[in-house]
């Protein structure tokens, strides 16, 4: 493995999830997979415990200027923690199965995940440039001084979270949406309190991919030798940069990436 590029590329990825909140494992896992020929099940695992301090230092940076809802991330916590323990769960039945493929499963779970995850994220920039007058946020509303607004945030958390703990996808892209539509979440702080409740989330995630025994140490290294600067170098410029006609192009290469993910053959 090429122990210059892969902290380059991952400080790439950095500036990106730092200045959209999105990419991270959307972008890491597939580069593992088909940069560096590290089969699906070590990428999934590695890429978790690697995201963990990226995001969690990416959610402080916005904490100190005071860019994310505290609120909405200790009640989709609640959800998206237990959510992701089942998933990692289920990769254990799976792997104790007989004649059973985990990579072949995991390229193609990884494909359609982050394909549902760019069209969505298509969607939504169509919808708020095409019809501005159509508004997302006519989804129910989640008030989380209620008790019903608090079970939706932890229902929410827990599908979202299940998915992550099986694929590592999602774990911003699909929150993001999440925050959008039931939170109706201000701009100003949709990307700090995505990174700030990913933080917490795939902390408990890679503590059950550990147990897995398919985690990389020389993987996770590099990849925190560079997306650890680069996520804090994106939080400084989010406020900066423009916002959709970044997301347009990362949707685009997701794009191409999940259709590749979906159509391949297990490493």
């Amino acid at each position: 493995m090429n122990e210059l590029l892969l902290p380059f590329l991952s400080f790439l990825i950095g500036i990106i999830v730092g200045l959209t909140g999105i990419g991270g494992a959307s972008l890491i896992t597939p580069m593992l997979i088909f940069v560096f020929q590290v089969p699906a099940s070590v990428a999934v695992s590695s890429d978790i415990v690697a995201a963990t301090l990226m995001k969690f230092f990416g959610g402080f940076s916005h904490w100190r200027q005071q860019t994310l809802d505290l609120q909405i991330v200790k009640w989709l916590a609640f959800g998206s923690v237990p959510g992701s323990l089942l998933g990692v769960e289920v990769l254990h039945v799976l792997r104790a199965s007989s004649g059973f493929d985990p990579d072949m499963f995991l390229l193609h779970a990884i494909g359609v995940m982050i394909l549902l995850v760019t069209l969505a994220g298509l969607l939504q920039i169509a919808l708020s440039t095409l019809a501005p007058e159509f508004q997302i946020a006519s989804f129910p509303k989640l008030d989380l001084n209620t008790g019903m607004g608090r079970a939706g945030a932890i229902a929410l958390g827990m599908v979202l979270g299940c998915m992550v703990g099986m694929t590592s996808v999602s774990s911003g892209s699909l929150f993001a949406l999440v925050l959008i539509a039931f939170f109706q979440l201000d701009s100003r702080k949709l990307v700090g309190t995505d990174l700030a409740q990913a933080a917490i989330l795939l902390f408990f995630t890679s503590l059950g991919h550990l147990s897995l025994g398919t985690v990389n140490w020389g993987i996770i290294l590099p990849i925190w030798l560079g997306s650890i600067p680069g996520v804090l170098l994106g939080s400084k410029l989010c406020q900066l940069a423009p916002q959709r006609v970044l997301r347009v192009l990362i949707y685009a290469l997701l794009i191409a990436v999940s259709w590749k993910l979906i159509f391949s053959n297990p490493i």
